[in-house]
């Protein structure tokens, strides 16, 4: 992941924010930003233009509520930003749930997936769906949720997602392949229906 801050410097703020120390939190702050922008506007992929929650806001939302996580252990910079992301999507989809419960429908929200993530004909996938999705996947294989949340929504690649789930890279490949051509059908199966 691209930053200006030395992941090291990242990491040892993160571990001594864990053990109570708020000064490495307010130092922390402006070496995360602009990674946390750069995920926010992954995770805003593909939406309109006039969707009500911008960057900014989603980057600020996560953040108060990341530091509000007074038990959270950071493992390191990569942990962080995996987390960030999962919060990221979480705030997106209650938002998108809200809207649609004052409106009863409307179009779908979609998600504008990365080349590196996705075919060119899977690219757009509603928002919504996919988290119903993943919903369904955690309760049938939580590890493989959460490497689908990694790569789609924090960006991580193969290695950087081996790194947070502690497993090999090529257990990420294979586990990758099958749960996106899961993910995909079972999104199929409930537009169908």
């Amino acid at each position: 992941m691209p930053g200006l801050a030395p992941p090291n410097q990242v990491t040892e703020l993160l571990l001594r924010w864990s053990q109570g120390d708020s000064k490495a939190q307010e130092e922390l702050v402006p070496l995360v930003y602009d990674e946390l922008r750069r995920i926010a506007r992954r995770c805003l992929g593909g939406q309109r233009s006039d969707h009500t929650l911008q960057s900014t806001a989603l980057v600020h939302e996560a953040y108060l509520r990341l530091v509000d996580q007074t038990s959270a252990r950071w493992e390191n910079r990569v942990h962080f930003f995996a987390v960030a992301a999962q919060v990221m999507r979480r705030i997106i989809v209650d938002q998108i749930r809200r809207k649609h419960a004052k409106k009863r429908g409307g179009d779908a929200v979609t998600l504008l997936l990365p080349e590196d993530v996705a075919s060119p004909k899977q690219r757009q996938l509603d928002l919504l769906a996919l988290d119903q999705a993943l919903e369904t996947l955690a309760a049938l294989d939580a590890r493989q949720c959460r490497l689908v949340e990694l790569r789609f929504f924090a960006g991580l690649s193969i290695d950087e997602t081996s790194q947070v789930l502690d497993i090999s890279p090529a257990t990420v490949k294979r586990e990758w392949a099958t749960a996106r051509l899961w993910l995909l059908r079972e999104m199929q199966g409930r537009a169908e229906t």
